[in-house]
């Protein structure tokens, strides 16, 4: 999953579904959660964009979608924020709530 920063955010989640994981290098769920998302973003390819921002290296991010633990999910459909999750949320669930927004 590639990392991004302010400067490529806006064009990330432009267009179609993009499914932003908000972390931290050092926060230990946001470890358990990167391989789970990996699978999803390998199995909803062509569905689905999956992208990262460290919330360490990108403040202004964080501060502006009012990140305030993490791991934290936003869904974006066409640059829109459409759906918010908090926490490590197993596979289905999170799965379960991209679909609903394809």
């Amino acid at each position: 999953m590639k990392i991004v920063d302010t400067n490529e955010f806006k064009n990330e989640i432009e267009s179609g579904v993009t499914v932003v994981d908000f972390f931290a290098t050092w926060c230990g769920p946001c470890k358990m959660l990167s391989p789970v998302l990996e699978g999803l973003s390998g199995e909803m390819e062509g569905k689905a964009k999956f992208i990262k921002v460290d919330i360490d290296q990108s403040l202004d991010l964080a501060n502006e979608f009012q990140i305030s633990s993490v791991p934290t999910m936003i869904i974006f459909k066409d640059g829109q924020k459409a759906e918010q999750l908090i926490g490590f949320l197993p596979k289905e669930k999170i799965q379960q709530v991209i679909e609903s927004n394809l």
